[in-house]
């Protein structure tokens, strides 16, 4: 991978680890853009995503991880990745994952969108679970507006939008945020009408 991202022109890699602690340490150090973290890594891949979060906020990080389960993915984009990709994604998919990551983007492996839709569809759940904060977040971003807009308009920080931002993808089962704000127009959550989700406290 060191390789694979070292031979992308403007791409540098500033350091590596083996583990958890390590991890954070290499962070807290360079203060990458975006930081390619494994769920496996010894003391556990989460950990990484958490610290980064409280100590480095500017540091995002990028899931590549060989587990598409539900469990996995939830617990990932709770403790603030940025994206989830699968260690199956092609060269180029992984490239365009660290860019898009790197500008703000939230991204989804389009394996793991497709096992999330299967979810749903195999739980016969005919509705999404959305919270009301989660539901401001969806008609915000169904119309046009970029994260640090949502987050002005919500008095949220803009990690906290990303974290919100990632959650939507899960849930929804999409990979990016146009299909997301497809995903409302069609239901008629902007522009009137409360079709196919439904909210809940957190």
């Amino acid at each position: 991978m060191r390789e694979l991202v070292e031979s992308e022109q403007g791409m540098s890699v500033v350091g590596e680890a083996g583990d958890a602690q390590g991890g954070i340490d290499v962070i807290l150090r360079h203060r990458p853009k975006v930081a390619l973290v494994d769920l496996e890594l010894p003391g556990g891949g989460i950990s990484v995503l958490k610290g980064a979060a409280e100590k480095a906020p500017d540091t995002r990080c990028l899931i590549v991880s060989a587990y598409v389960d539900y469990p996995y993915i939830t617990a990932a984009v709770e403790a603030g990745a940025a994206g989830y990709l699968l260690k199956t994604a092609d060269r180029s998919v992984l490239i365009e994952a660290i860019i898009a990551v790197s500008k703000g983007t939230t991204v989804l492996d389009q394996e793991v969108a497709r096992r999330m839709q299967r979810r749903w569809r195999d739980h016969q759940e005919t509705a999404v679970d959305l919270t009301p904060r989660e539901l401001e977040v969806l008609v915000l971003l169904a119309g046009g507006a970029p994260n640090k807009k949502i987050a002005a308009e919500l008095g949220l920080g803009v990690r906290t939008v990303e974290g919100y931002v990632s959650n939507l993808l899960a849930k929804l089962g999409v990979s990016t945020r146009t299909e997301a704000a497809h995903w409302a127009h069609e239901r008629r959550i902007v522009g009137g009408g409360d079709a196919g989700f439904k909210t809940g406290r957190r």
